[in-house]
């Protein structure tokens, strides 16, 4: 009976802790240059819902231009909204929104806020001439443009 526990005992192969600290060790590497770059694509995902809700309003703001023969004097946060119900104009603290809107005779602006990665977008559109600028660190705001 004892030899035969000794020849099973024999034939039973498996790995030794260096091997198995090794491949911990490993995975270890890899979990640390992957997750950092997980965490950073949520607040690149926040910041292109930001830049969606500018696009948007700003497609707003020149339908409103149309239906005030051509001036843009009626824009604003409620006025973008009625026109486009996605349009998020209430502050949140965590999730995207329309932060401020006004238009002038022959131009307008738009900011929308990121409450979670702290960034603002902003469009303005003056005569034709479209500026986009940003402020923030996130992912979706790069040398202050966008």
């Amino acid at each position: 009976m004892l030899h035969k526990l000794r020849s099973r005992a024999e034939e039973e192969k498996g790995f030794t802790l260096i091997e198995l600290l090794v491949v911990i060790l490993i995975i270890g590497i890899l979990a640390a240059i992957a997750i950092p770059s997980f965490l950073n694509q949520k607040g690149k995902a926040n910041d292109a819902a930001a830049k969606s809700v500018v696009n948007t309003a700003a497609t707003a703001a020149e339908t409103l231009a149309t239906q005030a023969n051509g001036s843009y004097a009626t824009v604003n946060t409620s006025s973008l909204n009625s026109i486009e119900p996605s349009i998020n104009i209430t502050s949140s603290a965590t999730s995207t929104y329309l932060s401020a809107a006004s238009g002038s005779n022959n131009g307008y602006s738009l900011t929308a806020s990121d409450p979670v990665t702290g960034d603002t977008f902003t469009y303005q559109n003056t005569a034709g001439a479209v500026t986009r600028s940003c402020t923030g660190t996130g992912g979706g705001c790069v040398n202050s443009t966008w």
